[in-house]
């Protein structure tokens, strides 16, 4: 193996091409780049709303759920991949501030369902006028078939995102014991050698 095969970030044919893993590369640090401009725009959002980046992720989500389903916690959660706990904790604080309320939900006593107030409607009607230039500026420059597509592959690489970060932990877990196992074996191969020296 060469060194520049040793220090590939993939191995999947599909991900490498005649420089390696280059194309790979500039994908991620335009990813990355596009990335902290949403992070950037998120705050921007939140902040003009009066709220925590990720509450206003939740009222907005919120307000656009198209379901025959009541939102819930648990779809609300699942939705923007977040864990239950964290979701109710910054849901409560959106009730205390009247932007959304829970109801009863209406075949499960144990459940409630999520609606936006009027307050939060209102609300995020203020924040469009804000919202629709800086969306149009980060995304129109795409064509409409452009703009689909990207939709359908983030939707598919966000899928995926929580798999791979769980076999990341599995496989640095592994990695970390190799290491272990060729660490402490080091020890007693060179014992074995000074053994061997002073007997002779």
């Amino acid at each position: 193996m060469t060194v520049l095969d040793a220090l590939l970030t993939a191995s999947k044919p599909e991900l490498l091409d005649k420089d390696g893993d280059r194309t790979l590369r500039a994908l991620l640090y335009d990813f990355f780049a596009f990335g902290r401009s949403l992070e950037a725009a998120r705050a921007k959002f939140a902040g003009y709303a009066g709220l925590s980046p990720t509450q206003y992720l939740i009222l907005i989500a919120i307000t656009h759920f198209k379901s025959d389903e009541p939102m819930g916690i648990n779809q609300l959660a699942d939705w923007l991949r977040l864990s239950g706990a964290f979701v109710t904790n910054e849901v409560n604080k959106l009730v205390s501030d009247g932007l959304i309320e829970k109801n009863a939900h209406p075949s499960d006593g144990r459940r409630v369902q999520l609606a936006v107030t009027e307050h939060g409607v209102n609300s995020l009607a203020r924040l469009a006028a804000l919202q629709r230039p800086i969306n149009d500026a980060l995304f129109g420059m795409l064509t409409r078939e452009e703009f689909k597509q990207l939709s359908q592959l983030l939707s598919r690489l966000a899928a995926n995102g929580d798999l791979a970060v769980k076999l990341a932990e599995h496989v640095e877990a592994n990695l970390e014991l190799e290491q272990q196992r060729v660490t402490s074996a080091q020890p007693a191969k060179t014992k074995g050698v000074q053994r061997r020296r002073g007997s002779r």
